[in-house]
């Protein structure tokens, strides 16, 4: 459950794709009694590596003179890169057993990161050196593989629906009021019909994984375990494929005209009044729709059963500790103070999504997008059930193969047989790769 604070937390960044990583050891820093030893005056030098832009280390930079004002004894040497670059460099820091010590994670890599032996265990320094009362439990499970603590949350966000005012009054046609997937595609059709041909509802949303894996939580089930066993099967994927057809039969935009404006999407191009996705994506569909847009409707998905914990907060980025660290206590106090601190709320404000420190959100000013995301949060939050396990080894292609399974729906080029055998084929290759 959110305290009152929590429930305006939301906003994330993420992205990922699959490594092939080899392993390396590494020690805790801790003491024999296994809690863990902190010189406080010890001169430590420590490298810290995250993806941005010059924004954000100008930032990072304020933020790491704030932290040596309390710790005049820790050098930090900080570096970015965008995004790919990023885990390149990564990918090979890691075959050679030399990751920085302090690094901006993003969710998809923590499974394979963790499980190479890569990514120090944290849990000795929770509750001591990384403040933990901050930081509700919800949120630290976030970062758990294998029951072992391998990275905090910086911030959080959720799945939910931007809807287009602007499409909407032109269409005549209110907000989506809520109610099952039924009741969506209704929805979509109204406006559909009502836009003359000028725009359209939404796009099949049977082409996202994750409003498969809304429904199959929903249900009781999951997508992946943890051991990396599917919640599904053949049958119950076909199902959730030809709920789409009405969608795809001219309810939805085309998928012509998707391939035509990407890669924005048809939402980012005024093409369709509605879009499921993370609801940290607002800030760049307004900048994408341009002139006469300052503000989006955001609600919550269809409902698959009524009352069921369907959604859940996901990571916008993580800080984690290289195993090979030769400063450990040093490293967890530079991630405690990059988390926590109110220094850290102020200066980065909602530059890597609302904090998910309630120390650092006190600090933090949320613009009205912002604000909005926090309302819509708070909104859901009897629907918001425990993340689902770290993303399995490899999820990254079985996400982009569902999305290309869609896109030949969409096109007509593919029967729901034929991609249901397909990702089921796709999916033995990578879970048991």
């Amino acid at each position: 459950m959110f305290s009152k604070k929590r429930a305006t937390a939301a906003a994330a960044i993420a992205a990922g794709a699959a490594l092939v990583l080899a392993g390396c050891a590494g020690g805790t820093g801790d003491a024999p009694d296994g809690e863990p030893t902190f010189n406080p005056e010890e001169e430590v030098t420590l490298d810290l590596a995250f993806w941005g832009n010059d924004v954000r280390a100008e930032l990072y930079d304020e933020v790491i003179a704030a932290f040596n004002e309390e710790y005049p004894n820790i050098t930090v040497n900080s570096s970015f890169l965008a995004f790919p670059e990023f885990w390149e460099k990564r990918q090979t820091e890691a075959a050679g057993g030399n990751l920085p010590d302090v690094m901006q994670f993003d969710y998809s890599y923590l499974r394979q990161y963790s499980e190479n032996s890569l990514l120090l265990d944290l849990d000795p320094y929770i509750g001591g050196i990384i403040e933990s009362d901050p930081l509700p439990q919800n949120i630290l499970d976030i970062g758990v593989v294998g029951g072992t603590t391998y990275a905090i949350p910086t911030s959080t966000n959720a799945w939910g629906m931007y809807t287009n005012p602007v499409l909407l009054e032109q269409a005549g046609v209110e907000e989506f009021p809520g109610g099952t997937w039924e009741d969506y595609t209704d929805w979509m059709g109204e406006v559909t019909d009502a836009s003359g041909g000028a725009f359209w509802g939404g796009s099949d949303y049977t082409g996202r994984i994750q409003n498969f894996e809304l429904q199959l939580r929903a249900e009781g089930s999951y997508l992946f375990s943890d051991d990396g066993e599917p919640g599904f099967d053949e049958e119950r994927l076909a199902e959730f494929w030809e709920s789409g057809q009405p969608v795809r039969d001219g309810i939805g935009v085309p998928q012509q005209r998707v391939e035509e404006v990407a890669p924005l999407s048809p939402f980012d191009t005024a093409l369709t009044a509605s879009e499921l996705t993370w609801d940290n994506f607002g800030s760049g569909y307004l900048g994408n729709l341009g002139e006469g847009y300052t503000e989006l409707g955001l609600v919550a998905p269809p409902i698959t059963e009524e009352g069921a914990q369907d959604l859940y907060l996901k990571p916008s980025m993580l800080h984690a500790i290289s195993a090979n660290t030769d400063h450990p206590e040093a490293a967890a106090t530079l991630v405690n103070f990059l988390i926590n601190s109110p220094q850290s709320g102020e200066i980065f404000g909602t530059n890597r999504g609302i904090p998910a420190s309630e120390t650092a959100l006190e600090a933090a000013e949320l613009d009205p997008l912002s604000q909005q995301i926090a309302d819509y949060e708070a909104s859901i939050e009897g629907r918001l059930g425990d993340a689902p396990p770290v993303p399995i080894i490899g999820y990254g292609t079985l996400e982009e193969k569902f999305r290309q399974l869609g896109t030949e729906l969409n096109f007509g080029t593919m029967t729901v047989e034929d991609a249901v055998s397909q990702f089921f084929a796709e999916m033995d290759v990578v879970l048991n790769q």
